[in-house]
């Protein structure tokens, strides 16, 4: 994917983070404006209609999770966190809010735009009756058919329900309450070991070794995503 042209949202209140960024992302090809608070975060986001925001938490007058609620109120555009914030607690509270990825501080620019190109690839959505591929895996939502290696695997509705939610987000964390919330319902969000089981027995179906993951990977204390091809 080129980099030609995409409009990238920063924002964050150091002024030497941001000036790296833009002056690192500029060079690749990427159109870059700036935000130094959440407010200024959420009119920018509207009047500029970025494909990507880079986002801090720790702003001085919103918290970058409820800018990151207010956003996905109105756009799906993908949203990659940039904190110093390492707690696991933090990383589910983004990614529950709807950020696609979560970066700690400090980091190098070959992972964060190695980051902003599968956060770009996953923003063109797939139509409702695609078949998605990825690699020997292959899911046709129109018909509602997984094939591993061209044999179909006989999943539960459950089952077929949680592959398809990860592969309509590629590449994307989902946390363990976002999946129990839109598989199962909001009674059910604490009932952490229906999805180990239903992922397991899921494992059984479709991973060649279920025991050494190639397509659904576990994000530990997170949630689980399923592997793009490429990564």
């Amino acid at each position: 994917m080129s980099e030609s042209g995409f409009r990238v949202l920063v924002v964050d209140d150091e002024r030497p983070i941001r000036r790296f960024l833009h002056t690192a992302l500029s060079a690749q090809g990427y159109s870059v404006f700036e935000a130094v608070n959440g407010q200024q975060a959420l009119i920018m986001a509207a009047a500029e209609r970025p494909e990507v925001i880079i986002l801090d938490l720790g702003l001085p007058d919103l918290d970058g999770v409820e800018v990151t609620r207010q956003i996905r109120e109105w756009t799906l555009t993908p949203i990659l966190i940039l904190s110093v914030r390492e707690q696991e607690s933090d990383k589910v509270a983004a990614l529950d809010a709807g950020a696609d990825d979560y970066l700690t501080k400090p980091f190098g620019i070959g992972e964060l735009t190695a980051r902003l190109r599968v956060a770009l690839r996953r923003s063109v959505q797939a139509p409702a009756g695609a078949a998605l591929e990825f690699g020997d895996l292959s899911i046709d939502l129109g018909r509602r058919l997984v094939t591993v290696g061209g044999r179909e695997a006989a999943l539960t509705p459950t089952e077929y329900e949680l592959l398809r939610l990860l592969a309509q987000h590629p590449g994307k964390v989902l946390t363990q309450r976002q999946l129990l919330q839109k598989v199962w319902g909001e009674a059910y969000t604490a009932e952490a070991h229906l999805l180990r089981v239903n992922m397991s027995n899921l494992r059984r179906k479709i991973e060649p070794d279920p025991t050494r993951p190639r397509y659904l990977l576990t994000e530990p204390g997170i949630g689980y995503r399923l592997k793009l091809q490429d990564e």
